[in-house]
């Protein structure tokens, strides 16, 4: 029998600073301490956390909301740059691999982006939403497939989703196909209130369970004060409060400590690694209970351009070699997949 692998992961329920990118990121840095003062090896932050999730954009009509919208770009996350350097400092400084969702700016445009960082503060996966959610289409572009990718890590075989990208089967079952071990989910928080919290948990149970993973939602946190400050209207406060969950789940969907659904502070608990295999003992998605002649996945993970280099001699070549193939390479703005990757397990 080999010996057991135990890893301590902790799920951080947070408050941004809504008018400073250093103070969020001061915030970052203080619970990564505290994660690892208490034995963590892994600390997952909400989704957007920096500078913080457009909550605006979720009240206010978009002919109202330009000024914030302008705020975020001034405020967003380069990659790299200053805050991603100090993250890196932090997780290699304490050994830990930390999980931060941002808002990226990249030229012109915001993108919704979840970091890996592993321990040694090596920046292991940079991924961006795929498909922004109803009010967030105004403020962020759409990410690619080429994000869909599970790393290996100190803690083991990582993979990670943001909010309703967990009612994208096809985007799980990618992760699934590469064999994750420990999935990292990112949630706003305070938000629709307490059906977007029990929606939240039924998703990463579920996630859990039918890929055999242990699951790590982090939600973020607003107070009253931030609250009242992103609109005074009382009735549209009341949207912008609830729907946390922030919760480790097992590979057979239990929950490893309480949730947290109120204030700010952060679940830990220890993963027992040998439950992966428990589980996918009696089913694996992509394995013994696949049936990849019937059904399979075809991922196009070439990463999203608005260019197409024809003139280059070995596009050229492939181009040639494949004149006859229905999948041949076709510029970026063709709907057709350039390349397909198979993924049935």
């Amino acid at each position: 029998m080999s010996a057991p692998r135990i890893i301590r992961a902790a799920a951080i329920q947070i408050a941004p600073d809504l008018e400073s990118t250093d103070g969020t990121l001061a915030r970052v840095l203080e619970a990564i301490d505290e994660a690892a003062d208490r034995g963590a090896q892994l600390a997952v932050f909400p989704e957007t956390f920096v500078p913080y999730y457009p909550y605006f954009s979720f009240v206010r009509p978009p002919v109202q909301m330009g000024a914030d919208h302008l705020k975020l770009y001034e405020r967003a996350v380069t990659v790299p740059g200053p805050v991603t350097q100090a993250v890196a400092e932090k997780a290699k400084s304490r050994g830990i691999v930390v999980v931060l969702g941002v808002n990226e700016r990249d030229h012109g445009s915001l993108y919704n982006t979840q970091l890996v960082f592993d321990a040694d503060g090596s920046l292991r996966l940079k991924r961006r939403k795929i498909t922004p959610t109803y009010h967030e289409r105004m403020v962020w572009g759409q990410g690619d497939a080429a994000g869909l990718k599970v790393v290996d890590t100190a803690v083991g075989r990582l993979g990670a989703l943001a909010c309703w990208e967990h009612y994208n089967p096809l985007a799980r079952y990618a992760l699934m196909t590469q064999h994750e071990e420990i999935h990292c989910a990112q949630f706003p928080g305070s938000m629709v209130g307490q059906i977007f919290a029990d929606q939240m948990e039924v998703t990463i149970r579920h996630h859990a369970l039918e890929s055999g993973c242990f699951v790590i939602n982090s939600t973020g946190w607003l107070s009253d004060e931030q609250i009242q400050s992103i609109t005074p209207d009382a009735g549209l406060q009341r949207a912008l409060r609830g729907g946390c969950h922030t919760a480790i789940v097992s590979p057979e969907g239990v929950h490893l400590a309480p949730p947290l659904t109120e204030g700010e502070g952060m679940v830990v608990a220890d993963l027992d690694m040998a439950l992966v295999t428990k589980r996918k003992r009696m089913m694996d998605s992509v394995g013994h209970y696949a049936r990849p002649e019937l059904l399979s996945l075809a991922i196009n993970d070439r990463p999203a351009s608005t260019t197409v280099a024809l003139h280059d001699t070995s596009l050229r070549s492939t181009a040639d070699e494949h004149d006859h193939d229905p999948r041949r390479l076709q510029p970026a703005t063709d709907d057709g997949p350039a390349v397909v990757r198979l993924a049935a397990g």
